[in-house]
C-alpha cells in the first residue's frame, strides 16, 4: 500500500527532511538558507528536498536563478488522510483501555 500518504510519512521519518520540512511554515527559503538551517550540503539539501516534493510536502518555485520552496498542503493532506483510516479503531482501544482501568476489580472465586 504505497499511497503519497504512505510516502509523506515515510519522507518525514528521516531527521534532516523533517528539520527541513519544519522550517518552512516561516516562509519560502532557498536551498542555500535550508542547508545552512540544517548544517548540510546544499547538494545534500538539494536531495532531501527531491523526496520531499516527490511526496508533496514541498513545492518549489524559481526566483532568477535560485530555487524557493514553500510547504505543500497536499502531502500533509494526504498523510493525514492515511492516518485517519486508522482513527476509529485507535480511538476504540482508548475507550477500552480506560472502562478496563476504571472498572472496579472483580473478586476472584475460590
Amino acid at each position: 500500500m504505497d499511497t503519497n500518504g504512505v510516502r509523506a510519512i515515510t519522507a518525514l521519518s528521516d531527521p534532516t527532511r523533517r528539520a527541513i520540512f519544519e522550517s518552512l511554515p516561516q516562509g519560502p527559503r532557498s536551498v542555500a538558507d535550508l542547508a545552512a538551517a540544517t548544517g548540510i550540503t546544499s547538494s545534500a539539501a538539494s536531495q532531501h528536498l527531491r523526496v520531499l516534493r516527490e511526496a508533496h510536502l514541498v513545492s518549489m518555485r524559481r526566483d532568477g536563478n535560485r530555487h524557493l520552496y514553500s510547504l505543500d498542503p497536499r502531502g500533509l493532506s494526504d498523510a493525514r488522510d492515511y492516518l485517519e483510516q486508522f482513527w476509529p479503531s485507535a480511538l476504540a482501544a482508548h475507550v477500552a483501555a480506560l472502562r478496563e482501568a476504571v472498572a472496579p476489580a472483580q473478586p476472584t472465586r475460590r
